[in-house]
């Protein structure tokens, strides 16, 4: 078994639905993530439809004070002699301030404090939450729209992988990641996984139609996605399970889906 083990006792909730938790629509009301996720990845515009239509029935609407406003994006651009994409700025502007969104476990970071990587090749946007990885964008491809991102262990220089193929797919990525440690306890959970379990979680949950992309704590393990009725399931390179629900009910008939031990059950 692989050394690879999430801190979950990092997780702390940014923004906490109000009311009780079995009393949120289901899914059933009109907002299913498999078929939004499957329609809305194509462009940048369908990715932030995407995501504002997930945060108003998951989490809270986005507003007006949730993004950057265009002068702070500009003091960046000339700070770093750069020209952002548009993907970027949007993202910015858009999301770019939610905490629960973007910095719940890692952060997403602010226009002030985007920065150059060390071999000069990389603008680094995000940062993991113990500074051991980097996501960032190629200098070489910020004249594209939506340019794609690496990641890399920030503690080895020029250690750059590809991550997800463009801007908008990895900010989706981020908003689900960082809202599986945003949910209330009694919303979510997680586990270690074995093949019998990773392999009953194919079987009873469908894959989101979001590409593996790589785990960087894990070397050669990738990330995956998967829905059920009112639940997200990320699966990380075969050895640990997240998942968030709307209703305790959803996240319970998981727990039943999936036997084993999970480390947020009441009685732990």
């Amino acid at each position: 078994m692989s050394a690879f083990r999430p801190n979950s006792c990092r997780r702390h909730a940014v923004r906490v639905l109000s009311g009780s938790a079995d009393s949120i629509p289901t899914m059933s009301a009109g907002f299913d993530i498999s078929q939004e996720i499957a329609s809305s990845l194509g462009s940048h515009q369908g990715a932030w439809g995407f995501i504002g239509r997930f945060a108003e029935r998951w989490l809270t609407p986005l507003t007006e004070d949730d993004g950057w406003a265009k002068a702070d994006l500009q003091a960046a651009e000339q700070r770093l002699g750069v020209r952002l994409p548009p993907a970027i700025r949007e993202a910015y502007g858009l999301f770019g301030r939610r905490g629960d969104l973007t910095s719940v476990q890692d952060r997403l970071l602010g226009p002030k404090e985007l920065e150059v990587d060390a071999t000069g090749d990389v603008l680094v946007y995000r940062v993991e939450n113990q500074a051991v990885a980097v996501w960032g964008v190629p200098l070489a491809a910020l004249e594209q729209p939506d340019p794609p991102v690496l990641v890399a262990n920030n503690f080895e220089v020029g250690s750059w992988e590809p991550y997800l193929e463009r801007f908008s797919l990895a900010c989706v990525e981020m908003v689900l990641s960082e809202s599986l440690h945003s949910a209330p306890l009694e919303l979510s959970d997680n586990r270690e996984l074995d093949p019998a379990a990773a392999a009953l979680n194919e079987q009873h949950f469908a894959r989101l139609a979001i590409p593996a992309y790589p785990l960087w704590a894990e070397p050669g393990g990738v990330v995956r996605w998967f829905t059920g009725p009112d639940v997200l399931l990320r699966d990380d390179a075969g050895i640990w399970l997240w998942v968030r629900a709307r209703t305790t009910l959803a996240l319970d008939a998981v727990r039943t889906a999936l036997p084993g031990e999970w480390l947020m059950l009441p009685d732990r």
